[in-house]
C-alpha cells in the first residue's frame, strides 16, 4: 500500500496534545456522572472491581491499535487496517459505517447533554426543560465545534487541554473531598473502603442477587464508558512521530482513565454507600448530586460545570476525528473526492468538517423530533456498534502479524495473544448485550415484542450491510482492492522491521 499525502500538518502536535484529545473524546466526567450509578446498581460495592475488569478488554484492544498504527500510520485508522487485512467490504462496513454511525448517535447525545448541563449551571433550568430550545442550542454547539476544528489542529488541542484539565481537577477534587468526609464521618451513609471491593468474586459482593450476572452487566457498562480514546488515532499523521506517538498516547490515555475511574468509583461508594448512590434521585446523575454534598456548594458547581464541558469537549474531539477518517476514505476512493478538499493554510479537511456538522445537526433535530428521550435509547445501542468494530480491529491485528509471531515471543504475546483475547471478550460483550437488549423489558420499551434498543443497534448494522452492498458499484477503485491491496506481513523486509521495532522498544 503506497503512502498517501493528504495535506495534513505533519509534526504539528506531540504526545501531550494527543493524549488530551484521547481523554476528551471519552468525556470522563460525563461518562462517570451518568453511568456510575447503574454500575453500582448492578454490582454494589464491587464497582471498583467492575471498572478493573472492564479495563482488561480495552487494554488488550489498545495493543492492537498501537501496533497496527506503528505499521500503517494513517488518519483513517481502523478503516485502513481492516481493509488491508480483511478486504474492502469488511473495511467499509466495520471500519467506516459502524464507527461513524456510533459517532453520530453519540454526537447528537453529547450536544444535547452539554446544552442541558450548561443551562442548568447558568441557572436556566427552565430553558433546559424545553426540548426545542435545547435542540437549537445544541446545534449551535455543533457549529461552534466545527468552526474550532476548521481553524486548525493546534487550536483544537489547546482548547482540549483546558477542558480536560477542568475535568480531571473536578474528579480529583471530588475524590479528595469524599475521602476526607469518610475519614471525619461527615456523611451518615458512608462505608469504609475494603479490599473486597476490588475483588470481583468476593462472597456476597457481586451484586444484589449474589450471582455472576450482575457482575457481567456491570463490567459491560464499564467497558463502554472507556470508549472514545481511539479518536486520537485520527491525528496520527499530524503528530511528531506518526508511528510511535499515537501508540504511546493510546496506552497513556487508557491508563489515566483507569486510575480516575477506579478512584472516583471507590470515593463515591465510600462517601454515599450503595443505597445513597442507587437512590432514584441520584442513580442517573451521580456526580452532580454527590459533588456538592461532598465538596460544598462552590466546588460542587465546578463539578457540575465539568460534566457539561466534558460532553462539549467530546463533541469537539469528534469534530476533529471524524472528518479525518472521511479524508482518508476519500483519498482511497472509498468516499467521494470532495471529502479530500483541504484548507491550503490551516491543513484541515474543511469540506468533511462542514459535512460532519450538517449531518450531526440533522441527526440531532431528527431524534429530538421523534422523541426528546430517543437520543438516550440510541446511545444505549451504541455498545453493540463499539464491540463490533473493536473486535474486528483486534482480529485484524492477529491476522496481520501472524507471520511474525513465529519469530518472536514478545510479538506472539503483544500482537497475537492479547489482541486475540480482546477480540474474544468484545465478541462476548456483543453477544451478551444483544441478548440482554432483545428482551421487551429492556429499559421498558419494545416493538413487536423485541426491545427498542436492540432494534436501533441491530437495525443500524442491517442498514449498513445494505448500504455497503449498494455503494460497491459506485466506488470500483476501492472495492476492487486497487487503492488498498489486501495482505499481511508478507515480506522479509516487513518482518525484519517489526522485529527491529520490538528490539528498540
Amino acid at each position: 500500500m503506497q503512502k498517501q499525502t493528504k495535506g495534513l500538518k505533519s509534526g504539528a502536535i506531540g504526545i501531550g496534545p494527543t493524549v488530551a484529545l484521547g481523554l476528551a473524546a471519552v468525556a470522563p466526567a460525563y461518562s462517570l456522572a451518568v453511568t456510575l450509578g447503574f454500575v453500582v446498581l448492578a454490582v454494589g460495592t464491587s464497582t471498583p472491581a467492575a471498572f478493573l475488569l472492564g479495563f482488561i478488554p480495552i487494554l488488550f484492544t489498545a495493543f492492537a491499535f498501537r501496533d497496527l498504527n506503528k505499521e500503517m500510520p494513517d488518519c483513517g485508522g481502523v478503516f485502513v487496517w481492516i481493509t488491508r487485512v480483511f478486504g474492502p467490504t469488511a473495511g467499509w462496513f466495520f471500519g467506516g459505517w459502524i464507527p461513524q454511525v456510533a459517532t453520530f448517535l453519540a454526537s447528537a447525545a453529547l450536544a444535547q447533554v452539554a446544552t442541558t448541563y450548561l443551562l442548568n449551571f447558568l441557572g436556566l433550568s427552565w430553558l433546559a426543560a424545553e426540548p426545542i430550545a435545547v435542540a437549537v442550542i445544541a446545534c449551535g454547539l455543533v457549529a461552534a465545534s466545527a468552526l474550532i476544528a476548521a481553524r486548525g489542529i493546534e487550536l483544537s488541542t489547546w482548547v482540549q487541554y483546558a477542558l480536560i484539565a477542568l475535568q480531571l481537577v473536578a474528579l480529583a477534587g471530588f475524590c479528595i473531598a469524599a475521602f476526607a468526609a469518610m475519614h471525619t464521618g461527615a456523611n451518615a451513609g458512608a462505608e469504609n473502603p475494603d479490599l473486597s471491593w476490588f475483588n470481583p468474586f468476593a462472597p456476597g459482593e457481586t451484586g444484589e442477587t449474589g450471582d455472576i450476572s450482575g457482575l457481567v452487566s456491570g463490567v459491560i457498562l464499564c467497558l463502554f464508558i472507556y470508549w472514545g480514546w481511539d479518536a486520537l488515532i485520527a491525528v496520527n499523521e499530524e503528530t511528531t512521530d506518526s508511528k510511535g506517538t499515537p501508540g504511546k498516547a493510546v496506552i497513556v490515555t487508557t491508563t489515566i482513565l483507569l486510575v480516575f475511574y477506579v478512584a472516583t468509583a471507590t470515593a463515591a461508594v465510600g462517601f454515599a454507600g450503595t443505597e445513597g448512590i442507587t437512590d432514584p434521585e441520584t442513580v442517573s446523575d451521580v456526580l452532580t448530586v454527590l459533588g456538592p454534598q461532598a465538596a460544598g456548594g462552590v466546588f460542587g458547581q465546578v463539578i457540575v460545570l465539568a460534566v457539561g464541558l466534558s460532553a462539549l469537549a467530546a463533541l469537539m474531539t469528534v469534530a476533529v476525528s471524524t472528518p479525518r477518517t472521511w479524508l482518508s476514505m476519500g483519498t482511497y476512493n472509498a468516499l467521494p473526492k470532495a471529502t479530500t478538499r483541504m484548507h491550503p493554510l490551516r491543513g484541515t479537511p474543511t469540506t468533511s468538517i462542514i459535512w460532519w456538522a450538517a449531518i450531526t445537526i440533522a441527526v440531532t433535530l431528527l431524534l429530538t423530533a421523534i422523541n426528546p428521550d430517543f437520543i438516550g435509547l440510541a446511545i444505549l445501542s451504541v455498545g453493540l456498534l463499539i464491540a463490533a468494530y473493536y473486535a474486528a480491529t483486534a482480529l485484524a491485528s492477529v491476522v496481520y502479524f501472524a507471520p511474525a509471531m513465529r519469530s518472536s515471543a514478545n510479538t506472539l504475546i503483544t500482537k497475537g495473544v492479547l489482541p486475540g483475547a480482546g477480540a474474544v471478550l468484545m465478541i462476548g460483550a456483543f453477544i451478551y448485550s444483544a441478548f440482554d437488549m432483545i428482551s421487551p423489558d429492556y429499559v421498558g420499551l419494545s416493538w413487536l415484542g423485541i426491545g427498542s434498543v436492540f432494534w436501533i443497534g441491530v437495525g443500524a448494522q442491517g442498514v449498513g450491510i445494505a448500504v455497503t452492498a449498494a455503494i460497491r458499484r459506485h466506488l470500483p477503485a476501492y472495492f476492487s482492492g486497487r487503492t488498498i491491496p489486501r495482505g499481511n506481513v508478507n515480506s522479509r523486509h516487513e518482518l525484519n522491521t517489526i522485529l527491529s521495532n520490538e528490539t528498540e522498544a
